[in-house]
């Protein structure tokens, strides 16, 4: 039987050998003349200079690869996906050759958008920030090298990719192919959990086997999403507790929060002083110049300093907690708009400086809450072909189960004070801190 995908040069490839690239961790990506023509415009080329982990590389010294290889990874992962869900006659039949090649390049073209330190920027919640989805449409103009090259090489309209990227019509085959690049089981998530850990140095994105997993894919039972079959049961349960882990060992770590919390701040107090447009097309360098440029004789210059100097200088923790540690604390706080955490934190100063008996600065104590965005729940079916029948996987997984009776967000996204290092040591000693906090939340 003839795969229904192999007059598509990329997948041909993958299977018969080609043109690669080759990127950690030992990936052979098909790289044909068409991909190259994407790769080498410059819409393409600026996703070099952006870090896919932005600040965690201050504390990870290795988490230093770019959302460049991490989209090389992610279209390498939608070849895979494609070949293998081209085995099911159900996919077959919903999703045509040239809609598989949207998808293709959306993989490819998934990140964009993105400008340096965008998801603490973003996860502010700004008013006047514009929006990455907007500068990916930008990019994908008609007018622009990139648009061009899909008009031309691929035969493509950047709307239909757009369309992939930022949801604007509505189909079941639309919603089965943007499940493969954003769902519980996507090629994003099964590209970056493997190549964050792999950088940063730890073991805990890598625990789980794609290869098992990619080959139970099938189409789920409303034939507008993936599921598994009952083979990839457990590597699926092996990616949710990977996640899991990631979240709490490395991208929600205490130092990359503080870190996090730190440029946050300062990019609140500058933001104003900046042409945002000009500056989300720059590079991560440029970006981190423009804001200590803005920041010279105001408190956020030593945030900055502390974070991007020649000596790292951080501020410690005070005080964390979940929301099952201290239920009615964590709700005061976490998913509050960033101004008001700004004014709690400045009441809390306030007692601080009472108590002490001198002035702070008002950038020495610093509130990390996690914001009104939650991550994508881990919702898939498992397919048992002996029964014929479609459950969740959290009915028949007590891992997932255990996850899945609420957003892991709540267990891992803390809350969390952090202050300047002399200042920490003396309110981590303050038996009566906690009661400040709660008393500055309510007011």
């Amino acid at each position: 039987m003839t795969h229904p995908y192999s007059c598509i040069p990329e997948l041909f490839d993958l299977q018969a050998g080609g043109p690669i690239v080759r990127i950690p961790t030992g990936q052979d990506v098909p790289f044909t003349a068409r991909v190259r023509s994407i790769v080498d415009t410059a819409e393409f080329q600026r996703l070099r200079n952006i870090t896919q982990l932005g600040l965690a590389g201050r504390i990870y010294p290795g988490a230093t690869h770019t959302r460049f290889e991490h989209a090389l990874g992610v279209f390498h992962n939608s070849l895979r996906y494609l070949w293998q869900l081209g085995k099911d006659e159900r996919f077959a039949a919903i999703v045509t050759p040239h809609q598989a090649e949207v998808l293709m390049v959306a993989a490819l073209l998934h990140d964009l958008g993105h400008w340096p330190f965008c998801h603490p920027i973003e996860d502010m919640g700004l008013e006047d920030l514009p929006p990455h989805e907007a500068f990916a449409a930008e990019f994908l103009s008609p007018s622009r090298e990139l648009g061009q090259v899909l008009l031309d090489e691929w035969k493509i309209e950047p709307a239909e990719v757009l369309d992939i990227l930022v949801q604007k019509t509505d189909s079941s085959s639309l919603r089965l192919v943007r499940s493969i690049l954003s769902g519980p089981i996507d090629i994003d998530k099964m590209d970056y959990l493997e190549r964050d850990s792999l950088h940063a140095g730890v073991p805990y994105g890598r625990n789980f086997d794609r290869n098992r997993l990619i080959q139970s894919l099938l189409v789920n039972e409303a034939g507008d999403g993936l599921a598994i079959t009952s083979k990839g049961k457990t590597a699926a349960e092996l990616m949710v507790f990977a996640r899991y882990v990631m979240f709490s060992e490395v991208y929600w770590h205490h130092a990359v929060r503080s870190a996090t919390t730190m440029f946050a701040r300062s990019f609140f107090e500058l933001h104003r002083k900046l042409e945002l447009r000009t500056l989300f097309q720059q590079s991560e360098f440029e970006v981190i110049a423009a804001l200590r440029g803005a920041a010279v004789d105001t408190p956020s210059a030593s945030l900055l300093d502390g974070v991007f100097g020649t000596k790292r200088k951080l501020h410690k923790r005070v005080i964390e907690f979940s929301l099952y540690q201290t239920p009615e604390l964590y709700r005061a706080l976490a998913g509050r708009p960033y101004a008001e955490l700004i004014g709690v934190s400045g009441r809390v100063l306030e007692m601080a400086e009472r108590y002490l008996g001198r002035s702070l600065n008002p950038t020495d104590l610093l509130i990390d809450a996690p914001p009104i965005h939650k991550e994508v729940e881990f919702k898939v079916d498992i397919f048992h072909p002996k029964e014929g029948v479609y459950r969740p996987l959290s009915q028949v997984s007590p891992v997932v189960a255990a996850l899945a009776k609420t957003q892991f967000d709540d267990y891992v996204k803390r809350v969390r004070v952090f202050a300047e290092p002399t200042l920490a040591r003396e309110l981590t000693a303050l038996k009566d801190f906690p009661q400040w906090l709660s008393d500055a939340a309510s007011t």
